[in-house]
């Protein structure tokens, strides 16, 4: 039975060894290296982790960008996905699924598609300038334009992303009980008080999931970067990721990538331990 067993699950021990074990174990003796994926690696040592904190100004621009990214992004993600959550929190209604399906379908679109419509959305004679020239504001060029590349940006992946937690929510909201509900009612308390007051703390297991979660993928940010302004104009839009990917796929410097990417792991690794610590100042679980 034992042979069988790891007849079973063999293939998928050894794809993911393939695939990720080797990689990782890889990157890591790479990040001390100079190699550029042809030639014979050249130990470094610690020189890549030194030239990106001191050598690479860059670098630091690039983590900036990330961090304005994540800081815009999130709370709009968060607060869009509560709203729609609750809206849609209905039972027996057919035009609540069909909305529901509406605001998730983004976040299963694939992203280069995304990012193609929107640039378009985006330019100065696109649909949204369009709009905005109706009501008398002239529109900039979004893309193209250093202090709107990345509000324009963040907005989009916004927009993408609210399907999901949107989910999450309206699942945390069915599963609280409706009596609690009913109590607060009958002490006085009106809709926004019941939501302040019973709603938001009960939802807050799901709220520390999703900043979890929403705040790695911020991180990460990568594909609608490339796709819609190629870290432009200027820098004002090259995030962590697609700087090293700069430099690993068009710099030839893999050693530096490589560096990148465990610093990366290092920060997201600190970011989700300080939020483990502090969830207990205020998350809230209905046991």
């Amino acid at each position: 039975m034992t042979l069988y067993g790891w007849l079973f699950i063999g293939p998928l021990i050894l794809g993911i060894l393939a695939f990720q074990g080797i990689p990782v174990v890889v990157s890591i003796y790479t990040s001390f290296t100079n190699w550029d994926g042809i030639t014979t690696p050249k130990f470094l040592g610690f020189g890549n982790y030194a030239r990106m904190f001191t050598k690479d100004p860059q670098y630091w621009r690039t983590l900036l960008n990330t961090i304005e990214f994540t800081v815009g992004v999130i709370p709009l993600t968060i607060i869009g996905a509560l709203l729609l959550a609750v809206l849609c929190n209905g039972k027996g209604k057919v035009s609540n699924a069909v909305f529901r399906t509406a605001y998730f379908t983004p976040y299963v679109t694939s992203i280069v598609a995304i990012g193609l419509v929107w640039s378009q959305l985006f330019t100065p004679s696109g649909v949204l300038n369009q709009l905005l020239a109706k009501i008398g504001i002239d529109g900039p060029s979004w893309l193209t334009d250093v202090h709107w590349a990345m509000p324009a940006v963040i907005l989009v992946s916004a927009w993408q992303a609210i399907g999901y937690p949107m989910v999450i929510f309206l699942a945390g909201l069915q599963n609280i009980p409706e009596t609690l509900h009913e109590a607060a009612k009958v002490d006085g308390a009106n809709s926004w008080n019941r939501f302040l007051r019973v709603t938001l703390p009960l939802l807050t297991p799901q709220i520390f999931f999703v900043l979890i979660t929403q705040i790695i993928a911020s991180f990460q940010v990568f594909a609608l970067i490339f796709v819609m302004t190629k870290g432009g104009p200027g820098t004002a839009t090259t995030v962590y990721i697609y700087y090293l990917y700069q430099n690993g796929f068009t710099f030839g410097d893999l050693g530096f990538a490589s560096a990148m990417a465990w610093i990366l792991f290092l920060i997201i690794g600190l970011v989700t331990f300080a939020q483990l610590r502090l969830q207990r100042r205020w998350v809230f679980y209905n046991d």
